[in-house]
């Protein structure tokens, strides 16, 4: 299955903390075949904290959906992040933006994921490695996703 997932992280060494998610990813069968260019960010949700580096993966895996889920809880929590406050700081942010063209929507896991829309942090990388991709749901590409929340900030 092909998915794509937002890394990001605020805390320590940014670049060696995705560099280290994207190995512990490929550790756990999680086969990375495109990662977009980071780019730094502002702080979403709760923006009295540093800033962000953010990127988004593609990558290949036979993980279903709830596994999947759980190897990255699982690499996110070996790498020290610590669930204190909704959107504070962490160390590592793994999201499952898409699982193929599947929705899901339980009170666990929601895909695609239920907010990108509004995060540039997600839709600028993710045009950036697969601009044709066609979110289910709203039935544009992430170029138009893209286009359309530039337009409306």
């Amino acid at each position: 299955m092909i998915v794509y997932i937002a890394v990001g992280t605020n805390m320590g060494s940014l670049e060696e903390n995705i560099q280290q998610a994207v190995e512990r990813m490929e550790d756990a069968g999680i086969h990375i075949s495109k990662i977009a260019t980071p780019i730094h960010n502002k702080a979403y949700g709760k923006t009295d904290q540093a800033d962000f580096l953010n990127t988004v993966v593609e990558a290949q895996t036979d993980l279903d959906p709830w596994n999947l889920l759980d190897a990255l809880q699982k690499i996110e929590a070996d790498m020290g992040r610590v669930r204190i406050e909704h959107w504070g700081p962490r160390i590592i942010d793994l999201d499952i933006i898409f699982y193929g063209n599947r929705i899901i929507e339980t009170e666990r896991l929601a895909v695609p994921h239920s907010d990108m829309k509004n995060r540039d942090f997600v839709l600028n990388p993710l045009a950036e490695i697969a601009p044709d991709l066609r979110h289910p749901i709203e039935g544009k590409t992430i170029t138009e996703m893209a286009k359309e929340l530039k337009n409306k900030e």
